[in-house]
């Protein structure tokens, strides 16, 4: 699943069925859609039903227990599940018959249900006759039901058959329906699903858990008119004998998979179909009549199959893979096996309207889900503690499947701004977690869906590939599924297999970075001897508020590379610190030559130079000699420095200036993100005004080289460059640049001349009120890439009326619920009163918020995004004790992480202020 994370249970009625199903698979039991309602809004927190053996509800009883995960004395072999979905009444009706194993002899089984009501259930050994349950203890706080049985089913075979109501709900995860509008302006349904991590028992019960693997066939009966898609292809389709409105759809036998990946979607939409060069039939799935925005990522699938297939040496092992694009989807993608969803803005390219960078979201995304067909669906983690295998792994090879895919896109520099610098951030505070954590309840498993299980593991992935190397990592990777498939595996097995291949000591190398959190920050001093430069190198745990001086200091296992300028491609030498300190002699290099550690900034650690090898590393920067991921990485690692308190911010100011001459798109938005941060932190003094002269004298020369217009030649780097050049002008209040902003903006809507896709979201941040032309553009926008690129800007606004009209804006019935958290996101980033504003927006709002995405990971992104930017040291105590009174079981973790970030960016103003602003003042004053 790729990101951008309350329960309840119904009471149960009981109903007996009397109709049967002529098809193999049982047809649902029909109730009366006021019945389903019914059972629906009589919920009840936890309780026992007792059934008696007329069928009479007689009493309830509660219960509580701590969480244990789901005994092992019955499984499942095979799910036989039918599904009746009503997209007008927003419920289903379901019929499960599951092949079981009984391990040992039991009274019970347990298995997981949330939001369903069991209707009936029975056991039918083999061979034997059916026992019917007597009672059904739903266990509300753990997600479980437990069916009682009034004698012992015995060791063997057998068939457990459920027939079970639901709600199709509009919390966008479990089985739930996604709102879409007609091309006649008609709104309807459709029927979809997102089940990672534990949402499949919303929509049938289930043993879900990822280790709790069966096959699956599945049959849904659905209106003729819609498409009907789940994880294997159709095998048969006919007339619902009840209703000739309705068709029956069956599907072939799935592999062996867990229940998380299991999807299905009911729906209207057209599709482009193609085949891989190894014959997997590939369709992408788009809203009616939008089939043209499907053939990017068609494209991209089918070069992505073949490579993968190539990479792993492991063919794809079913028969077809379907991409869709679904109206309301919380995270970015999920990657259920065979039938991969998507956001529409993650799948859809129009060609004429789609900027640079959507062109490239669209292909990671892709890259990303479908190395999980492999990596997750083929092996899955044992349990979620070893969830960051699954994503660390997908969010590393994503890179390389596009840097096969379009080179020119230069995506492995881009990785170190986008998730290596992004991780090693969030790894430095206290409040981190390590990649591998003990995960019990299902309220836990949310938390762990954060950058530390996504960018520090695809970042530790990245350098333990270049620390083995290509051949061997991919001998290891390929004995590794072999051995695996359709199975579940932990982090040690892993290990194991790149340990044989290679010869290393991998298990020893990375437990120091998988199980203990943080990473080191490497000092670094040398000395000349003759020809040869004598190293001193040490590590230190780095903490974001310093470096860690406490006695128990933790060490890693650092592989380390070096180069110098002599060749600043090429490492002259690599060692393993398995050490606090050592030393290392590098000989033949001469006293004028700069030695650089960590080339490519593979390596996930900080690099604090000693003063004079960082004075010969400036050159570097300047001439460019330095790689561009170099360059990049060494600004990066100061700014880190000084908002620890090692150094002055003022030092990092003086070499930002050094990057006058940066021809690199990434090196420019790394550099663009941390002024962005200084720009926020600066906005709490009297001198911000200050900060943005710098930015404008920085950005200037390169804004004025690019110019506003495309050039011959251009390629997909160069539109990046110019979008974020110029947008970042607009905001630090270039006057020449907000004049032909407006100029352009004011030809885009009078219909003179159309704005560039690129050049779109600059320009509309820079219109500085959201006046009606733009809640119009808004309305009439048909891409969805286009509403978000204008629902991001709205915010960038300084009328407090207007800041509380884009609040209450992304509310509204006119933003998707997934989008709203990037239009409050908005208006928080875009000034002190626009994050003022926000904050008490979020919490005179909190219970519809909290509501809306029932304490998923969306709910963490929106306190991020609301409060991560302040720097007071009350607003910490303050969101500290919102949340305590307004609990958020999974967003803890992250509101103790914005808590700390404030109490941080507090304790950075009053360090630095006084001398950045002396140092911004000097800079512009005249010689004496």
């Amino acid at each position: 699943m790729l990101l951008l994370l309350g329960r309840r249970v119904p009471l149960s009625f009981v109903h007996r069925l009397t109709t049967c199903c002529p098809s193999s698979l049982p047809r649902p039991v029909l109730l009366s859609s006021a019945l389903i309602k019914l059972r629906a809004l009589t919920r009840v927190t936890h309780r026992t039903v007792f059934v008696s053996a007329a069928g009479q509800n007689t009493g309830t009883m509660p219960e509580r227990r701590p969480f244990v995960r789901l005994p092992t004395d019955v499984y499942p072999v095979n799910y036989g599940l039918c599904l009746k979905p009503d997209l007008i009444d927003f419920t289903f009706e379901g019929k499960l018959e599951a092949l079981v194993e009984v391990t040992q002899a039991t009274n019970q089984i347990v298995m997981n249900c949330a939001d369903i009501d069991i209707i009936t259930a029975s056991f039918v050994p083999q061979g034997g006759e059916e026992i019917n349950a007597t009672g059904f203890n739903y266990q509300n706080e753990d997600e479980k039901v437990t069916l009682s049985f009034p004698s012992t089913l015995q060791k063997g075979s057998g068939a457990l058959k459920i027939d079970f109501v639901g709600e199709l709900n509009d919390k966008m995860k479990g089985f739930y329906r996604s709102k879409y509008t007609t091309s006649g302006g008609e709104v309807r349904y459709a029927a979809v699903t997102q089940f990672e991590a534990t949402d499949a028992r919303r929509a049938f019960p289930c043993w879900d858990e990822p280790a709790i693997k069966a096959t699956f066939d599945i049959a849904l009966i659905v209106p003729k008119d819609r498409v009907a898609l789940s994880n294997m292809n159709v095998i048969d389709r006919k007339p619902y004998p009840d209703d000739e409105n309705l068709v029956e759809v069956k599907f072939a036998t799935t592999p062996t998979m867990s229940t998380y990946l299991v999807a299905f979607v009911i729906g209207e939409y057209d599709y482009v179909e193609s085949q891989s060069s190894d014959g997997i039939t590939v369709r992408v799935y788009t809203p009616v009549g939008k089939a043209e925005q499907g053939k990017f990522a068609l494209e991209v699938a089918t070069k992505t199959l073949p490579f993968y297939n190539d990479y792993f040496s492991v063919p794809y092992p079913l028969p077809k893979i379907d991409l869709i694009a679904i109206a309301d989807f919380a995270a970015g993608a999920m990657e259920n096996w065979g039938l991969v969803t998507y956001r529409e803005t993650a799948l859809l390219i129009d060609p004429k309207n789609s900027c640079s960078s959507s062109r490239q979201w669209v292909a990671l995304v892709v890259g990303h889900e479908l190395a999980h067909q492999w990596f997750g669906n083929l092996v899955t983690m044992e349990w979620w503690t070893h969830l960051w295998l699954n994503e660390g792994f997908a969010s590393w090879i994503e890179y390389l499947c596009v840097d096969h895919c379009f080179p020119e896109y230069d995506i492995w520099t881009q990785f170190v701004s986008a998730d290596y610098t992004r991780a090693l951030d969030l790894d430095a505070l206290d409040s981190s977690h390590p990649i591998e954590v003990n995960v019990g309840h299902p309220s836990e498993v949310d938390e762990i869906f954060d950058a530390i299980s996504y960018s520090k593991g695809a970042s530790v992935i990245r350098m333990l590939h270049n620390y083995i190397g290509d051949e061997d990592f991919r001998k290891g990777m390929n004995a590794y599924l072999l051995k695996f498939q359709h199975k579940n595996a932990s982090t040690e097995d892993l290990w194991d297999c790149l340990e044989q291949a290679s010869g290393l000591p991998i298990a020893a190398v990375m437990g120091s970075w998988t199980k203990q959190m943080g990473f080191p920050i490497i000092v670094v001093d040398q000395e000349q001897q003759g020809d040869d430069r004598i190293l001193k190198i040490s590590q230190k745990k780095f903490c974001a508020s310093g470096p860690h001086n406490g006695e128990d200091c933790p060490s890693w296992m650092v592989p380390i590379s070096i180069c110098t300028s002599e060749d600043p491609k090429c490492t002259k030498l690599k060692v393993l610190l398995d050490r606090p300190e050592t030393t290392i002699t590098l000989s033949g290099v001469s006293p004028d030559q700069w030695v650089k550690i960590n080339p490519g900034t593979v390596g996930f650690y900080r690099i604090q130079y000693s003063s004079a090898m960082l004075e010969s590393l400036l050159p570097g920067v300047r001439d460019l000699s330095l790689q561009p991921v170099d360059r990049l990485g060494l600004q990066n690692d100061l700014f880190s420095l000084s908002r620890a308190g090692m150094i002055s911010t003022v030092e990092v100011l003086k070499l930002m200036e050094a990057f006058d001459n940066e021809p690199n798109y990434t090196v420019w938005s790394d550099l663009s993100c941390n002024l962005g941060v200084l720009s926020s932190l600066l906005s709490h003094t009297d001198f911000h005004e200050e900060i943005q002269e710098f930015i404008r004298d920085l950005f200037t020369p390169i804004g004025l080289e690019l110019g506003w217009d495309s050039k011959p030649g251009e390629g997909h780097l160069d539109a990046l460059l110019r979008g974020l050049v110029l947008g970042k002008l607009g905001k630090a209040g270039h006057k020449p640049t907000l004049e032909e902003a407006r100029r352009r903006f004011r030809d885009h809507v009078e219909g003179k001349q159309v704005l560039p896709a690129d050049l779109r979201s600059p320009v509309r941040k820079m219109k500085h009120h959201p006046s009606s032309q733009v809640f119009y553009l808004h309305k009439q926008a048909d891409m969805q890439e286009e509403k978000n690129r204008i629902e991001r800007v709205l915010g960038a606004i300084s009328a407090p009326d207007l800041i509380q009209k884009v609040l209450n804006f992304a509310l509204s019935e006119e933003v998707r619920p997934q989008d709203t958290v990037s239009v409050i996101g908005g208006v928080a980033g875009s000034s002190k009163h626009g994050r003022k504003a926000a904050w008490k927006f979020v919490k005179d709002n909190w219970e519809e918020l909290y509501n809306r995405y029932q304490g998923g990971f969306l709910i963490s992104r929106l306190i991020k995004l609301t409060v991560d930017g302040f720097a007071i040291d009350k607003m910490a105590a303050e969101v500290k004790s919102f949340f305590e009174s307004h609990p958020a079981p999974a967003a803890e973790r992250t509101v103790q992480q914005c808590c700390e970030n404030i109490l941080l960016n507090a304790a950075w103003l009053k360090r630095d202020a006084d001398d950045i602003q002396q140092y911004l003042l000097q800079r512009k004053a005249p010689p004496v």
